[in-house]
């Protein structure tokens, strides 16, 4: 089910809050959270009711896999309890036949291995179902490009949602390990995974920040501020999805396809194409940001923020901590982190970079151009870390609010061209494809409209607005308007990832429940409802 369909927005949303708060008033809390599961399910099962299994099962097998790491860790608490003279008495028995350091160890070992090898084997199982369902085809593929062989496999359906149900709940098991979750409720760890409004495309959340909210009797009430701030935070997005994203996208995908076709394309319109689909994506996503945490504020919750204006980023590791936000986070606490981090010497930081951003590619698609895009934006970070590296040297380096307006400027501008390229090979279907944009970029194959005349009848908007308008429209709003964190911040409708409260200007632009906001929040309503009628799936459903 999309947040941009009619069956959501008019049947789904408004019937699953008001019998969530409607048992929340009468106190059946625990009825409320089990509806919530249920609507949930149904949220996901909409889209294909033969994947429920996948879910259900994941849930149900991480679960297990939990309470059993919980109760070798409590065991183990219970035993390290035996008193001082127990405990003394049994290492001098030990060292009767052993060293006694080498007897305490291998008794600790044994003490902790089953919790380690089922977090590990926990993991793994995890990793093999979504490799299966996500990469099957590319591996064979290859295999047989490579070798020769003609191994043929039906085509596997990618489950919705699988690649973030999945990252969430290894999160869990890491944090269940590491003895940061005590809680063991199963209900509440339904709603932890399967919790609609960050169902299919994120923010990946961890735990402690989700569940303990849902232990506040508060949320289960109405609350008329943050319905308010959610209706305005949903009406924000949606109409970011389908005025804007999906207007642009009638520019980016023929020239795109075009490219894939092999068909001649011009400096012009290659730049109009991969300009519409940086934009496309900008708006799609962010689009999808504003929804799930307005969504959320409906239920009275806080998820974290996930998209924070990336295009007005000054570095490529800005830029990072501000596009996808949690999975940057997921990426870095377990991935690159537990890969050595930057601890272990400039060069295996650089390695470590790169091999955190090529696994984040193939996260993104079973592909070789993702695999490329995840390098291009390690070889990004590497080159960007050694250029920090060498102005630190030389005492020249300067942190954001140290650089001169146009300085900041150039270092946007930089940053944007860099992520822009990047996004061709997110976006083109083959690296033929990719090559053939990025040449006519260059301008190796001319400078005129040749494609775009021809196309641009059908390029343009439903209510008449040329592609170009869009453009620059899309391109003011990212660049020189405020985002609609910025805007609510002093309601907080989100909890921040990385910080970004010091990125915000003080005379920003602020939302306030007033007469003026309503009209406005009214117009938008008006924009969005024109463009309902052609829904479209949102971008990162696909990854």
């Amino acid at each position: 089910m999309l947040f941009n369909s009619f069956e959501f927005i008019l049947l789904f949303l408004p019937i699953t809050l008001t019998v969530f708060l409607g048992l929340g008033t009468l106190k059946y809390y625990r009825l409320a959270i089990a509806w919530l599961v249920l609507a949930s399910l149904v949220f996901y099962g909409y889209w294909n009711p033969a994947y429920l299994y996948l879910i259900v099962g994941s849930i149900l097998f991480n679960y297990g896999i939990s309470r059993v790491i919980q109760r070798l860790a409590q065991n183990h608490e219970s035993r390290s309890n035996i008193d001082d003279r127990a405990i003394e008495s049994e290492r001098n028995s030990i060292a009767k036949s052993h060293s006694l350091d080498s007897g305490l160890k291998i008794d600790e070992e044994d003490q902790f291995r089953p919790r380690f090898f089922l977090l590990i084997g926990g993991i793994i199982v995890n990793l093999i179902v979504l490799g299966y369902y996500k990469y099957a085809n590319f591996f064979v593929d290859n295999l047989n490009a490579i070798a020769g062989f003609d191994v043929q496999l039906k085509t596997i359906v990618l489950p919705l949602a699988i690649s973030f149900f999945t990252f969430q709940q290894i999160a869990y098991l890491v944090d269940v390990y590491q003895k940061k979750i005590v809680d063991s409720d199963f209900l509440d760890y339904c709603l932890f995974v399967t919790f609609f409004p960050q169902l299919i495309a994120g923010p990946i959340v961890h735990h402690q920040e989700m569940m303990p909210q849902f232990k506040q009797p508060a949320i289960f009430r109405p609350n008329l501020n943050a319905m308010t701030v959610g209706v305005t935070l949903f009406v924000m997005g949606l109409c970011k999805k389908v005025a804007i994203a999906d207007t642009l996208a009638q520019s980016a995908n023929p020239i795109f396809n075009a490219a894939l076709r092999s068909q001649s394309l011009t400096f012009s319109d290659a730049w109009l194409g991969s300009l519409a689909y940086t934009f496309q994506l900008y708006f799609d996503f962010s689009g999808y940001a504003d929804m799930s945490i307005g969504i959320a504020q409906l239920f009275g919750l806080t998820l974290p923020l996930n998209f924070f204006s990336p295009y007005k980023s000054i570095s490529i590791v800005e830029f990072w901590r501000r596009w996808h936000m949690t999975l940057s986070r997921f990426l870095r606490d377990y991935l690159y982190i537990p890969l050595g981090g930057n601890r272990q010497g400039n060069l295996r930081r650089y390695g470590n970079l790169l091999i955190t951003m090529v696994i984040g590619g193939l996260w993104h698609g079973a592909g070789w151009t993702f695999v490329f895009w995840g390098f291009l934006h390690g070889f990004y970070l590497v080159v960007n870390h050694m250029w920090r590296r060498i102005l630190k040297q030389f005492d020249r380096f300067k942190s954001a609010s140290q650089l001169s307006p146009l300085e900041q400027m150039g270092a946007i501008a930089l940053t944007f061209l860099s992520v822009h390229i990047s996004w061709v090979f997110f976006r083109a279907e083959s690296f033929d494809a990719a090559l053939s944009m990025l040449a006519a970029m260059l301008g190796l194959k001319g400078f005129d409209f040749s494609l775009t005349a021809r196309l641009l009848p059908t390029l343009s908007d439903p209510y008449g607005i040329n592609p170009f308008v869009m453009l620059g429209l899309a391109a003011t709003i990212v660049f020189l308007a405020p985002n609609t964190y910025e805007l609510m911040r002093h309601e907080k409708p989100a909890f921040e990832t990385y910080e970004v409260s010091s990125s915000i200007q003080s005379g920003t632009l602020q939302w306030h429940p007033t007469y003026r906001w309503a009209i406005a929040t009214s117009l938008l309503i008006g924009i969005t409802v024109l463009h309902l009628f052609q829904t479209s799936e949102f971008l990162y459903f696909d990854f």
